[in-house]
């Protein structure tokens, strides 16, 4: 008697006795194991819960419609200056402990966030303000800043006051392009990034900050409330596409990266601009340029 290979037939006997291969079970038996294992069973659970979350997100999503429809962001801060700088001042004695270095890393990516924010962006410094150290890069990522002078009457809050501390100036905090955010606003005048240097730890008012370019205009509260409007009503009148476009290359200046070459340029792409609705639909600026007619424009930024 020889030995007979799963799946032979057995001639000696006369019978046809087919043996089963084992292979054919292998896939049954993979999948009894698998089904009774712990690590298999909490993957396949993860799997589906991916799966539905994919599915449901193509008919609901936690952010509100109307997002979409801003056109401008306004920045506001309560609190103490002094108070600010001395939390970043106890970060950078503590620069070597993993915490700190996440919170910077932290904080570094929503600046950048900022940065590439497609809506216009203003900072309004007001009494009570604490824009000062880390908080201060969020004045210099802002499309406008206005930092009201003196107070107004009946408010016993101090004036507004600004102030810079070594985390505005190390890098630690930089951009896309590589540079700190007063290193880009100072881009060629390295006379005023030096001034801001010899004024750090100082509190500017906004006729001082005005004078060193830490902002972009000190209104005094006669024409605040005028102005402040002006300039919302004016962003929300103009093309979104091209305020997206205009936006995206006046925020990055100096060295070009990767970043900048894809968050900067490539959003301000003439062809990506004048291919969009607002520019090419019946009502756009472009059909209409000349007519006298005003255009309408989409709200909606990308």
């Amino acid at each position: 008697m020889t030995d007979q290979k799963p799946g032979s037939v057995n001639a000696i006997s006369g019978a046809a006795t087919i043996k089963p291969s084992r292979r054919r079970h292998a896939g049954t038996g993979f999948w009894q194991r698998a089904v009774h294992h712990r690590s298999f069973v909490v993957g396949g659970f993860l799997s589906l819960l991916v799966l539905a979350a994919a599915a449901l997100s193509l008919v609901w999503t936690p952010w509100s419609p109307y997002e979409l429809d801003i056109a401008a962001i306004v920045f506001k801060s309560e609190g103490e200056p002094r108070t600010v700088l001395d939390y970043d001042i106890f970060l950078d004695r503590q620069a070597g402990h993993w915490l700190v270095r996440e919170i910077r890393l932290k904080w570094k990516r929503v600046l950048k966030r900022i940065d590439l924010t497609a809506r216009s962006l203003v900072a309004l410094i007001e009494p009570g303000s604490c824009f000062a150290g880390t908080l201060a890069e969020i004045v210099f990522a802002a499309d406008r800043s206005y930092m009201l002078i003196g107070s107004p009457d009946g408010d016993n809050r101090p004036p507004a006051g600004m102030m810079l501390g070594d985390v505005n100036l190390s890098g630690a905090l930089a951009m896309s392009n590589g540079l700190d955010r007063l290193r880009t606003r100072f881009l060629g005048e390295p006379e005023a990034h030096d001034k801001a240097r010899q004024a750090i730890g100082q509190t500017f008012d906004a006729r001082a900050a005005e004078a060193l370019g830490l902002i972009t205009f000190a209104l005094d509260d006669i024409d605040w409330d005028e102005e402040i409007r002006l300039f919302l009503e004016e962003r929300a009148s103009f093309s979104p596409d091209a305020l997206t476009g205009l936006e995206a290359n006046l925020r990055f200046a100096g060295p070009e990266t990767m970043e900048t070459k894809i968050f900067g340029r490539l959003t301000a792409w003439q062809n990506w601009i004048f291919s969009r609705p607002n520019a090419a639909a019946e009502t756009s600026a472009l059909k209409r340029y000349g007519s006298g007619l005003r255009p309408s424009f989409d709200p909606k930024r990308t």
